[in-house]
């Protein structure tokens, strides 16, 4: 078919070519979470389709999640990776972990996502864990509240991480400076000697002539310092004054 004269050229499918290869550039991994089968009753018996739930993400603070429906388990889970990744967003990591404690939800599931130690691990269920890991989260402790429908968690889970704020996010978002304590930073281990602190022992008769420390013996008494740096003595007992 010709078209007009004066009339730009109708693209042909370049949109559809881009949305294609989005994400093929960086590693994107993807995890079934779970495989639906449904079945009607016709006149000629049961005609079954499949439903996946995926969740996709690049373990470096990028994820999503999809739902796919075909009559063929690969084509339906080929449909959940490309709505995922169509949808994928940024989350806020601090360090190894959340920057808060927040609360997820959608329908009639609950999930609360709190900041755990390095080292602690995800603590989370099968399908909240999906989406925590692939989105680079490797410490964080969860309580699921409610229905425990993958398909729930899974999208109040998304509905909690996207909810996330940092300071910067906090303090662009209103204009203002926040009046917080500044973050913690990682603890850097040093070994500092300890300044040596003399020890004087008295003894009955003027001391020790040798200059060594003498264990304390009975009837002295170990006088505290009253401020850091001064040396420690031991005190006289009226009879060793005599």
């Amino acid at each position: 078919m010709a078209s007009r004269p004066g009339t730009p050229p109708r693209r042909t499918g370049g949109r559809r070519a881009d949305r294609s290869g989005f994400g093929d550039e960086r590693t994107v991994e993807d995890t079934v979470v779970k495989l639906y089968r449904c079945a009607t009753v016709v006149k000629g018996g049961r005609r079954f389709s499949f439903g996946a739930l995926v969740v996709v993400g690049d373990r470096q603070g990028q994820v999503g999640q999809g739902y796919g429906k075909a009559n063929e388990v690969p084509m339906a889970v080929e449909k959940g990776i490309k709505l995922a990744r169509r949808v994928m967003f940024r989350v806020p990591i601090r360090g190894t972990t959340i920057p808060h404690r927040v609360m997820g939800k959608f329908g009639a599931s609950k999930i609360i996502l709190i900041p755990a130690a390095p080292g602690t691990g995800v603590i989370a269920s099968a399908a909240p864990r999906a989406v925590l890991e692939l989105a680079g989260v490797k410490d964080v402790l969860t309580k699921c509240y409610g229905s425990t429908s993958p398909k729930n968690l899974v999208k109040a889970t998304i509905n909690g991480l996207k909810a996330l704020r940092t300071r910067a996010l906090v303090e662009s978002l209103r204009g203002v400076a926040l009046d917080l304590p500044p973050e913690p930073e990682p603890v850097k281990t040093t070994i500092s000697a300890a300044p040596d602190v003399a020890v004087a022992l008295v003894g009955a008769e003027g001391g020790n002539a040798a200059g060594h420390a003498e264990p304390a013996a009975a009837g002295r008494t170990l006088v505290e310092p009253d401020a850091p740096g001064l040396s420690t003595g031991v005190a006289e007992t009226p009879h060793d004054a005599e």
